[in-house]
């Protein structure tokens, strides 16, 4: 990734990201392929116009910019909704149609009404890229509102399919090719993503649940039936229904050795029911009872994966599913803690503010590890009030106290509102504290938590302004290879921020860059040229860049380089040169011209342009001295 600087630049550059995101979704095989392929073509043929103004490298009006803003978070929302599309359940989307249906003709209608805020008459651009955006915008305004034609076949289907217990093999083959399920693959795929929606429902599906999982169920049968990809044995299997079945060795309690209700994960990473191994810790033991693991923490973490597929073989067998149990429900709806692993949590936070040294210490090693095992986890430790905690600790003397509190926030970041949550309890100079002072591991993960938060862009200006960047750069310098990729990762997120890339240069990131990036075997060589070319758009950037001798590794990079590390050299290179005669007879010197007619051939689109561009500044520094 480059930028070359600018805010304007920036904002068409993820313009131009958000679009090749689109168009590189796979293909849609469901019920709404047409609806989905319409809209992305559509949104593809709008990048002609973000490209062509990006590399005019021309600022936009204030009204140009509100106009473009508008359309970029249109398409982030689509490119959401229609990755869900690709990827979801297509027995879910089938039976929500209607729903899903509505939310892309919104789409379509933001769009067009963000089209429409856009001057593009007054844009400079070449007649042919707009008469194709007066075009596409003309196909949205069409598009807008338009009722896509009933399929009342598949409507008749599903209803027959849904009523009956044994539909006609006829309604079933329409109903598979239809919704493309098709293969034992496309029925794999079915059933993970099926998963999936059990898992973000937190564990509270609804309704929706016996009817999707009847109709797969159906499906299932008759394409196992008909497959020619199944052998006969396997469909046998598939034929068996209501005899007793083997209930599989993984959804047993390894304690009761009975098919499990409420699944839960203990600390060593093994799965019992829960009222079993509750029985287990109440008697006083402290460790695992299939392992003989001594247990870090008693907490206990719901299997929504395996309860999801302990339901969904039930289903599929004819046994009744196992009934909820009522004790140790979690009372918040989207969280999966229950009241006994939330009194856990409560005890570790206590011993967090009260405790002595050693508790401290063990119990921000244990929050660390609960933060790291999954995002239920981590809404319900920031709930509890962790996070005030685990930053006064980050003052802590003990340096593995220390460690854990940084980690432990770094886990609870993921979560973007955990993420203000941290921030709003002043953990940024904390972090960066433990930055330039904490010990090898510790300054690591403060670089990856910084990086975390700053994917919001209002805390790249805070982490910016309270002196990360020096101390990420000695990381740079100085760190493991890990610590090096971590610093280098948060300073490029934070230098997409304007006021950093000066914050950057005046520190003196330029000569540490160059010298990583003449490192072929240090594995820094990526990192360091998408850095290079973010600063390359900053004057400041761009003359740091050029005092320390860097054309003959970026014309050896545009040379023998990855597609990606030849389009950020040559967006280098197009910074240096343009304006400046002298890096310009340099390039030419170390023999640019035969790299770049490589690159323009065989680069992609955008190292293609660059290439063209610099080609063409070449060629008139030829002419100028001819005529001389």
């Amino acid at each position: 990734m480059s930028l070359t600087g600018d805010p304007s630049s920036e904002l068409l550059s993820r313009l131009v990201d958000s679009v090749k995101e689109i168009s590189g979704l796979p293909e849609c095989r469901n019920v709404f392929k047409k609806t989905h392929g319409d809209l992305v073509r559509r949104i593809k043929l709008l990048s002609p116009m973000f490209e062509e103004l990006k590399d005019n490298n021309e600022e936009l009006s204030e009204e140009e910019t509100k106009g473009f803003e508008l359309l970029r978070t249109v398409l982030d929302s689509a490119k959401e909704l229609l990755k869900s599309v690709v990827e979801g359940s297509k027995v879910y989307q089938t039976l929500q149609r209607d729903d899903i249906a509505d939310k892309i003709n919104q789409i379509t209608e933001k769009i067009e009404a963000a089209l429409g805020e856009i001057p593009y008459d007054k844009l400079n651009l070449s007649e042919e890229v707009q008469e194709q955006i007066e075009l596409v915008h003309a196909q949205f305004r069409r598009a807008k509102g338009r009722q896509e034609l009933q399929d009342h076949q598949l409507e008749v289907d599903l209803a027959i399919a849904q009523r009956e217990k044994d539909p006609d093999r006829a309604i079933l083959k329409r109903l598979s090719e239809k919704l493309h399920l098709q293969t034992i693959d496309d029925l794999k795929k079915e059933s993970l993503a099926f998963h999936e929606l059990v898992i973000a429902s937190g564990g509270d599906p609804g309704d929706w649940f016996k009817k999707m999982a009847s109709l797969f169920k159906k499906l299932k049968d008759y394409v196992q039936t008909e497959n020619p990809e199944i052998d006969s044995a396997e469909a046998g299997k598939g034929m068996i229904k209501h005899r007793s079945p083997v209930i599989p060795d993984d959804f047993r309690c390894p304690i009761s050795l009975e098919l499990m209700k409420d699944p839960v994960i203990v600390s060593t990473g093994q799965t019992y029911e829960r009222s079993c191994i509750q029985k287990w810790l109440d008697a006083g033991h402290k460790t695992c009872p299939k392992t003989q693991q001594t247990l870090l923490h008693t907490a206990l973490t719901p299997n929504y994966v395996l309860k999801s597929l302990i339901a969904l073989w039930c289903e599929s067998n004819g046994v009744e599913l196992p009934k909820q149990p009522g004790a140790c429900r979690s009372k918040k709806v989207g969280s999966s803690m229950s009241d006994c692993d939330r009194a856990a949590v409560t005890t570790l936070l206590d011993k967090l503010g009260n405790g002595s040294l050693e508790q401290q210490r063990s119990a921000a090693g244990e929050l660390r590890l609960l933060a790291k095992r999954n995002a239920d986890n981590r809404v319900c430790i920031a709930e509890a009030g962790a996070v005030p905690l685990l930053v006064e600790l980050l003052s802590s003397t003990d340096p593995r106290t220390q460690e854990h509190a940084v980690t432990a926030l770094l886990n609870l970041s993921i979560n973007d509102l955990n993420k203000g949550t941290i921030v709003n309890a002043g953990a940024i100079p904390d972090i960066v504290d433990v930055l330039k002072n904490g010990s090898m591991e510790a300054r690591e993960n403060a670089a990856a938590t910084l990086f975390s938060l700053s994917v919001i862009d209002e805390n790249k200006v805070a982490i910016g302004a309270a002196g990360a960047i020096p101390a990420l750069i000695k990381l740079l310098c100085d760190g493991t290879p890990r610590g090096k990729k971590d610093a280098a990762t948060a300073i490029f997120n934070l230098s997409i921020y304007q006021g950093n890339k000066a914050r950057a240069v005046k520190a003196g990131i330029v000569p540490p860059l160059m010298r990583l990036l003449r490192d072929a075997g240090g594995g820094m060589v990526d990192e360091a040229l998408a850095i290079l070319a973010i600063l390359a758009g900053h004057q400041e950037g761009k003359v740091a860049i050029g005092q320390v001798d860097p054309i003959p590794v970026l014309i050896e990079v545009i040379r023998t380089g990855s597609q990606r590390n030849r389009e950020n050299a040559v967006a280098i290179l197009w910074s240096l040169c343009t304006g400046d005669s002298q890096q310009l007879i340099l390039a030419k010197q170390f023999g640019a011209e035969e790299a770049l007619k490589e690159l323009s051939e065989s680069g992609t689109d955008r190292a293609k342009r660059k290439a063209g561009s610099i080609l063409e500044l070449l060629q008139r520094a030829d002419t100028v001295v001819d005529q001389s």
